[in-house]
This record gives C-alpha cells, sequence and structure tokens, in this order.
C-alpha cells in the first residue's frame, strides 16, 4: 500500500513528562524467526512486560513493592494460553502482504507480535474478572490468579491495570502511524462488544432456564467470543498491511464471526465432555448455569418431560465433579448430543466456506479463514 504522508497524533495534554518515543522503539526487541514463531513470539512478551515496567518508578512514582506486583501479576496472566489469537495476528499480516507482493520487514514482523500480545492481554484481563465472577478454581493447569495468597479482590485491579497497559503498548509503538487511532477504535469497540457479551452471559443468573434459548446463547458467544477471538486477531493484520477499505472489513468479518461461534459450541462440548487434564482447566458449565450450547440443544428440543424436570431442580444448582452433575452428563449423551454435535461441526464447516468467493472478491487472502479454520476444526482443548 502507499505510504501516507500525515502528521502523528501528539497528546499535549498527557505528554508533559515523558512523551512517547519516536524512533528506535522495536530496536532493543528480539528478532523474529519465522522458523520458531512460538520462541519468538513467548520472547517479544518478555521485552512488552520489561518495557511496561522498569521505568513505573520514574514515570508514576511507583514504589518497587507494587512494581514487583505487576510484573508478577503479567507473569502469570498473560503467559501460558495457547496464544493462537496472538499468533494470528502474524499470520494474518504475513500472509497479507505476501499476496501484496512483498516480503515483510523485520519491523513488520515486530509490529504484528507486539499487536497479537495486545489481545493476549486483553484476553487475560478479561479472564482475571471472568474468573473471579464466576469463582472459578483453576486457568490454563494453574490456580485462578485471584485464588493465588494475598490476591483476593486485588485482582479486579489487576485486571484494570492490564487493560490499560494493552493502551500504553498501543501509544508507544504505534503513535506515529497513520493507523494509529484505527487500532485504538478497534481495542475500545471489540472490548465492549466483549463485555456485552459478558454482560448478557452474567445475566443467565437473573432469568430462568426457559430463557435459555438458542439465539440467547448465539449473542452470547457472538458477542462474548467471536469478535475478540477471531475477527480482531486477521483485523489487527489487516491494518499493519495497509488494508483501508470497509468492503474488505466487512467481508471477512461473516465467516470469522460464524467460526467463533462455532469454537464456543466446541468450548461447551469440551467442557462437559474432555477430561480435565486435557483441557487444562476443570469444566464449570453445569455447576455455573451457563447458557451453553449442550444445554440450550438438550433442554428445548431433545429432553423427555422427566430428563427436563431433572435439569430444572440441578443445573445451575449441583456442583463440580458431583453425581448430579454426572447425572448432566449422562442426560446429554442419552439425548444423543455428541451426535448432533458432530452434525453441528460438519454444518458450520461448510457454513464457512460457502464464504469463500466473498471474501476472494474484496482482495483478501482466503488462506487467512483457512489457516484459523485448521487451528480450531476438530480440536479436543
Amino acid at each position: 500500500a502507499p505510504e501516507v504522508t500525515h502528521e502523528p497524533q501528539r497528546c499535549p495534554a498527557t505528554d508533559w513528562k515523558h512523551p512517547p518515543p519516536a524512533v528506535g522503539v522495536r530496536d532493543a526487541f528480539p528478532k523474529f524467526d519465522r522458523k520458531e514463531p512460538v520462541k519468538s513470539f513467548v520472547q517479544i512478551c518478555e521485552s512488552l512486560i520489561q518495557e511496561c515496567t522498569r521505568d513505573l518508578p520514574k514515570t508514576h512514582e511507583i514504589p518497587v513493592m507494587e512494581q514487583k506486583w505487576i510484573v508478577d501479576m503479567l507473569e502469570y496472566n498473560v503467559k501460558g494460553g495457547k496464544m493462537n489469537r496472538g499468533l494470528m495476528v502474524i499470520e494474518s499480516g504475513a500472509v497479507i502482504m505476501k499476496a501484496q507482493g512483498r516480503e515483510p520487514t523485520e519491523d513488520d514482523l515486530k509490529k504484528l507480535a507486539i499487536l497479537g500480545w495486545c489481545i493476549e492481554w486483553l484476553q487475560a484481563w478479561l479472564l482475571v474478572a471472568d474468573d473471579f465472577m464466576d469463582s472459578s478454581e483453576t486457568r490454563r493447569g494453574q490456580v485462578c490468579w485471584y485464588k493465588k495468597e494475598g490476591v483476593d479482590e486485588i485482582a479486579i485491579n489487576d485486571a484494570f491495570l492490564i487493560e490499560m497497559l494493552v493502551y500504553r503498548v498501543l501509544k508507544r509503538h504505534f503513535w506515529m502511524e497513520p493507523y494509529y487511532m484505527d487500532l485504538v477504535d478497534l481495542f475500545m469497540e471489540t472490548t465492549f462488544q466483549t463485555e456485552c457479551g459478558q454482560l448478557l452471559d452474567l445475566q443467565c443468573k437473573n432469568v430462568t432456564l426457559q430463557d435459555f434459548t438458542y439465539s440467547r446463547w448465539e449473542l452470547i458467544v457472538k458477542y462474548k467470543t467471536a469478535f475478540y477471538s477471531f475477527y480482531l486477531p486477521v483485523a489487527l493484520g489487516m491494518q499493519v498491511a495497509g488494508i483501508r477499505e470497509q468492503e474488505a472489513y466487512d467481508a471477512v468479518r461473516e465467516p470469522l464471526l460464524l467460526m467463533g461461534v462455532y469454537f464456543q459450541a466446541q468450548d461447551d462440548y469440551l467442557d462437559a465432555f474432555a477430561p480435565p487434564e486435557t483441557l487444562g482447566k476443570i469444566g464449570t458449565d453445569i455447576q455455573d448455569k451457563k447458557c451453553g450450547w449442550l444445554f440450550v440443544q438438550a433442554y428445548h428440543q431433545l429432553c423427555s418431560p422427566e430428563q427436563k424436570a431433572y435439569l430444572d431442580e440441578h443445573y445451575g444448582k449441583c456442583k463440580v465433579q458431583t453425581a448430579e452433575e454426572q447425572k448432566i452428563k449422562d442426560i446429554y449423551k442419552e439425548v444423543g448430543l455428541e451426535q448432533k454435535y458432530t452434525d453441528y461441526e460438519t454444518q458450520s464447516f461448510q457454513d464457512i466456506l460457502a464464504f469463500k468467493n466473498q471474501v476472494q472478491e474484496a482482495n483478501v487472502p482466503w488462506e487467512i479463514i483457512e489457516i484459523f479454520l485448521k487451528k480450531v476444526y476438530k480440536r479436543t482443548k
């Protein structure tokens, strides 16, 4: 894309003490090796944690104890995931640039990796808050942050801190770019969409099981998961690659949101049927009275009156790994949900493929959608 000449956005109200650097901001960051993407990606995270926290005593008068707290909190919460969302930013950007007839530069790859971590950190703060609200026990194979000694409700402030660090990273690394405000807008809008989805999810405790319809489930997962997990990584890659046309963003959004909805159905299925050691967490959807794919299918379409009465009596009222919870999982099997899920999986795959022409006509390589699909289709954790 042709380089746009623009005047970088200065912020006189906040630049009084430490204006963002104009040159060499990523020079000290490790080289991104595309042959070892995961290792390189993790190294970029180390650099970001250091960069975000190193100068806090000088810039924000943060005492050493609190500085160490922030470092430890980031180390604990932003790492350890599958990193699919973050890595997808790099892959999306690189694939688009290649389709444009150019190889991504070393700095392009660093920018894409940094934006990848901005999504991972966005997810991290959402999970820290989510686990606290859901009273979850474990996350990514370790005890939830709020359950750690001395943390408790401090976890909520920590979640806010991680969120704000995302915007500090965006400002430090992209304030000179012509698309800086697009990035800020994209993160703000996506965060709002995700929090709307979270509200829909949390309100489930205030509605009856009768209200747990398929359309409510779809709304929850589209807003809570699909926008930030599927659309955002690709949209960020498109931004760095210089795509400005709205038609292109509109074309990729639809299949990516469909994929996000399918991904969450998978998640709901694995919550009930995957062993905790494979999943990395103990599934709590039944205990938490979640409006999940399995439940809405069983309750509204497949259950006998007796089975439905059992769900009415115990769904959301029984603890994890009790006989009552197991009985609900048995009902799911008895009504044929495993086969129904397999059929749903096949149909979702076909529905996503149907968007191929639309995406290609908008001059976005279909390969991006294919890469994402390979990562999530028929996954087991």
